[in-house]
């Protein structure tokens, strides 16, 4: 079932629920057992140790994930051949710590399957704290938000059948063999479809950062790369991608657009125009080059991160950080919004020596244009991994967001 799918039943579901006897509303008892099961349960230590047992210091791509995901397809493979696990209702939808519902069952026998829980002798219908750890766990896990409640993403993962996952891993297992010989020493990775990069340096990860990546129709290429240089407070020269589908298309509905976003229009000898210049019922528009000057609205925030490559995309800052805490982080038109892109530039720079973090901080602060170049240009591969283990066990899942997957693409390159 696809997610629209699942949002357009979930008024029925919920009706048929609310028609069952005592779902119409709780017994004070039943209020009682759940105040009692929050005050017992901690859930901020629940998520910490969720993020522990995925946010080690392995890198996504490297050796040790190859060997790391042969022993969980090992596991997997049995598994499988046995019957994978059962599906959740829709009547888990919703369920957090303290609910009383048959769905519960489901959910423990699903989240045990995947030892997201322990095995336990008796599973009753009650939400208890064991469960709120597993569930917490199992969302660790798939990079969705940790709320310990079946939420619509969260049910969807839980539904993808242990068969499909098993595929995951075999055709990842291949995608990372094939990358893991040409690393380097000292490189960074754009994993798309967790949205997020690793810089790794000596086969251990310093640091992750959440990103935003390219939406489905407009993809974050694959590509490999070397990072070489920093423009600080940048311009943004608006690609012609974006000035034929967005740019045209805003300037019809605002005439102001532009000037709202202090962005200015010269032609091919360095004139600038004005917006009553341009034709905009026609895509006239396109043979102009549309500049946004430095500032807090700038479209690249305050550091734009170069690399060479024939598709005109980079790393970047950006003005509009509140979609780093969303769960499906593909908003991009191809390029990558990086979080904390402070620590990642001094990252990038470590070997120019002048370039700490108060540097940065500072030069930000400013709105000073600087361009800096990377004394030793740092390795960056942007890649397609979907599911890959960590040496306690662990194993990590991905949606296809553009379904690699499903095509069977190994070799992603090129």
């Amino acid at each position: 079932m696809k997610r629209r799918d699942f949002i357009r039943l979930l008024p029925l579901a919920a009706g048929a629920m609310l028609a069952k006897p005592g779902y119409a509303q709780q017994s004070i008892w039943d209020m009682m057992s759940r105040s009692r099961t929050l005050d017992q349960t901690d859930r901020e230590t629940h998520s910490v140790a969720a993020l522990q047992a995925v946010d080690t210091n392995e890198p996504i791509l490297s050796y040790d994930t190859a060997n790391n995901l042969q022993l969980a397809i090992a596991q997997y493979e049995p598994f499988v051949l046995a019957g994978g696990w059962e599906q959740v209702p829709q009547e888990a939808y919703g369920l957090n710590i303290g609910n009383a519902r048959d769905a519960v069952i489901a959910l423990k026998r699903r989240l045990i399957s995947s030892t997201d829980m322990p095995l336990t002798e008796r599973i009753d219908d009650r939400f208890d704290t064991p469960l709120d750890a597993g569930l917490r766990r199992f969302q660790a896990r798939h990079g969705l938000l940790i709320s310990g409640q079946v939420d619509e993403a969260t049910w969807y993962a839980l539904n993808v059948p242990a068969e499909a996952r098993l595929h995951q891993l075999r055709l990842n297992l291949l995608r990372v063999q094939a990358m893991a010989p040409k690393l380097a020493d000292r490189y960074v990775v754009v994993n798309i479809p967790a949205a997020s990069i690793e810089t790794v340096d000596a086969g251990k990860v310093s640091r992750r950062h959440t990103a935003i990546v390219g939406r489905i129709d407009r993809q974050t290429p694959i590509l490999k790369s070397r990072i070489h240089e920093i423009n600080f407070n940048p311009f943004w020269n608006v690609p012609v991608s974006i000035i034929r589908r967005d740019l045209i298309k805003y300037m019809n509905e605002d005439a102001d657009y532009l000037t709202k976003q202090n962005i200015r229009i010269y032609d091919g000898q360095g004139k600038q125009l004005q917006p009553s210049d341009i034709n905009w019922q026609t895509e006239d528009a396109v043979n102009y080059n549309f500049r946004q000057d430095p500032g807090p609205n700038n479209s690249m925030g305050n550091v734009k991160i170069n690399f060479h490559n024939r598709h005109a995309v980079y790393l970047h800052d950006t003005p509009t950080k509140g979609l780093f805490g969303e769960n499906a982080r593909f908003y991009s038109s191809g390029c990558v919004r990086v979080d904390e892109v402070q620590d990642f530039v001094e990252w990038v720079l470590r070997d120019n020596g002048d370039w700490a973090r108060p540097e940065i901080a500072g030069i930000f602060a400013s709105g000073e244009r600087k361009d800096v170049a990377v004394k030793n240009p740092v390795e960056l591969h942007t890649t397609y991994i979907s599911a890959w283990a960590n040496r306690q066990g662990t194993v990590s899942f991905r949606d296809d967001v553009y379904e690699f997957d499903m095509a069977g693409k190994v070799n992603l390159e090129g």
